[in-house]
């Protein structure tokens, strides 16, 4: 039987890592990967574990502008995120996390 229940993280990051192999354009080809292993690094070097999740997501249908990364349930969208990014990316985390309760 399904089991319904609220998240146990302050923020859900989902990072597109989908990759077409040169067919199309995809998030992929800007080493979306890394950015997500960036991210997920810099979460746990701010002891961030249990309260942010960081994950890989498939295609979140906006391959042209990507790489993608979205922040739920905040519903925050980054698009065209580089390693550079992640600094940024970091710092509304940091906010979202500072203004919860958790």
């Amino acid at each position: 039987m399904i089991k319904h229940q609220q998240t146990p993280f302050i923020a859900h990051v989902f990072v597109c890592t989908n990759d077409r192999k040169g067919a199309r354009k995809s998030c992929a080809d800007a080493d979306s990967q890394g950015i997500k292993d960036g991210i997920k690094e810099a979460v746990n070097n701010k002891g961030w574990k249990g309260k942010v999740r960081v994950s890989t997501a498939g295609c979140l249908g906006v391959c042209d502008d990507g790489p993608n990364v979205i922040i739920y349930p905040q519903g925050v969208w980054f698009s065209a995120v580089d390693h550079a990014d992640i600094d940024e990316l970091v710092s509304v985390l940091e906010g979202i996390v500072k203004s919860s309760n958790k």
